[in-house]
């Protein structure tokens, strides 16, 4: 755990400007078996600490690989040598940034290491199981990983903090082969918040997803291609989690907007149908904790939710200090950064379209000919909301009755346009925190959402 030696420091910072000193420590562990042999085996530890200071509208950076009293001492004054340099040579001339709230509840940070024979023999134990249960696999891979952020903040206005923030998974990939002998594969991932201890205790917990994933693995290997073209399909929690962050989430970043987003003209549009509503969760959804929860930001700001697109009209951004400022809007809490060494960026914390009030069964019902897909193993997206989603595992829709399973395909469409075509919305959601979101930084976070029934270009063989 990081000692607190930046309480002391805070005498040193610059009258007048807002400054942010911070310490953080990055964890990794990660063990990952191909076929029952061990091909990584890895822990890391990254810590720092790191200053900014804002002066006039530019910021001021430093940081260094060291956490100490004299490293804290030496990037604070670097930081604002850094400003004032720019302030010299910039001179944006902008006003200070306006005050934020001190204010937050948050757990107190916590932190338990395990040694790496936790994860190596958990890893074993999985796939013993998988390899004595599943006979139809060609390959099997089975990876255990953990990461925390642990971070100590010390602002010159805002929220001080000392938070913990531990994540664990376990992924199980298995691969088989269609009759023509042609490989498909599929992953399953259980986990989230918390440290592998918290998360993982029994290997044959695991077994409800493998056991579900094996299923849908053999009825993939019988699968056949979609037809290609704009079909009414319903996307699985899964694949609206996907949507929203990727096709939606990213174009209201302010940043984003700032250089030219399909967002920045529609402010107090319509943007979707007015069945959907979706926020930039901070730390609680729907009546729980989120999937990864977020207390405050590496700007001192407290997190709380943001309200993207509210019944199908665009709402507002997420922004860091200063794009609120720029945009009159009030920051809440959505700057973030990864190591000791990265600026924040405006980033997602738990993004989120909301239940509706429809059953899944009845919307599979409702469609006469069309699809249910329910993973996505990548997609992209650019900043005019225009996206293109792989799917991997899905379903026909026939007269309301579910079909064969498809083969890997895509999705693709323009995310502002697609939603309004939304005009059913499940009453369930579902969460994913498992990856990475990989703006300029990787940063985790959660994404999810219901099942929505909506015209999209599916792709074919």
């Amino acid at each position: 755990m990081l000692s607190d030696i930046l309480t002391p420091q805070k005498a040193l910072f610059p009258d007048g400007a807002h400054t942010e000193l911070r310490g953080q420590l990055n964890r990794t562990r990660r063990v990952v078996l191909l076929a029952g042999n061990l091909i990584q085996n890895t822990r890391s530890d990254v810590s720092g600490v790191s200053a900014r200071v804002y002066k006039n509208g530019v910021y001021g950076f430093s940081s260094m690989a060291e956490y100490s009293p004299e490293a804290a001492q030496a990037v604070l004054k670097a930081a604002a040598e850094n400003a004032l340099f720019m302030d010299e040579h910039v001179r944006p001339g902008k006003p200070q940034l306006p005050p934020v709230g001190s204010s937050m509840t948050a757990p107190e940070a916590a932190l338990a290491d395990g040694a790496q024979s936790l994860y190596t023999d958990f890893a074993r134990a999985v796939d013993d199981r998988v390899r004595s249960r599943y006979k139809n696999v060609v390959s099997r891979r089975i990876v255990v990983y953990e990461d925390s952020m642990e971070k100590l903040l010390r602002v010159s206005q805002g929220a001080d903090f000392h938070i913990a923030a531990p994540r664990s998974y376990c992924y199980v990939f298995l691969t088989a082969e269609t009759p023509a002998g042609i490989p498909v594969e599929l992953f399953t991932v259980a986990g989230g918040s918390g440290v592998f201890a918290d998360n993982f205790s029994d290997p044959a917990a695991m077994d409800v997803l493998t056991d579900q994933l094996y299923d849908e693995l053999m009825a993939k290997r019988e699968g056949v291609y979609a037809d290609a073209g704009e079909k009414t399909v319903i996307l699985g929690g899964m694949m609206t989690g996907m949507l929203s962050h990727e096709a939606v989430g990213h174009t209201v970043e302010a940043d984003i907007v700032l250089g030219g987003s399909v967002a920045a003209h529609n402010l107090g549009k319509r943007v979707a149908s007015d069945k959907v509503t979706m926020t930039d969760f901070a730390h609680t959804a729907f009546g729980a904790p989120c999937p990864l929860p977020v207390y405050a930001d590496d700007e001192g700001t407290p997190a709380r939710d943001v309200t993207l697109i509210r019944d199908g009209i665009l709402t507002g951004y997420m922004n860091s200090r200063a794009s609120g400022l720029h945009y009159g809007m009030e920051p809440r809490g959505n700057a973030r950064a990864w190591l000791f060494s990265d600026e924040p960026l405006i980033r997602m914390r738990n993004t989120a379209i909301h239940p509706g009030t429809d059953r899944l069964e009845d919307m599979i019902a409702s469609v006469d000919d069309g699809y249910l897909l329910l993973r996505s193993g990548n997609g992209q997206a650019d900043t005019t909301g225009e996206f293109m989603f792989g799917v991997t595992m899905g379903y026909e829709i026939k007269r309301g009755k579910l079909g064969r399973a498809l083969l890997d395909t895509t999705v693709s469409g323009v995310a502002f346009e697609m939603l309004k075509t939304v005009d059913m919305v499940s009453d369930t959601v579902t969460w994913a925190s498992s990856g990475f979101c990989g703006k300029k930084q990787p940063m985790s976070v959660g994404m999810g959402g219901p099942a929505l029934r909506c015209r999209i270009t599916i792709g074919g063989r």
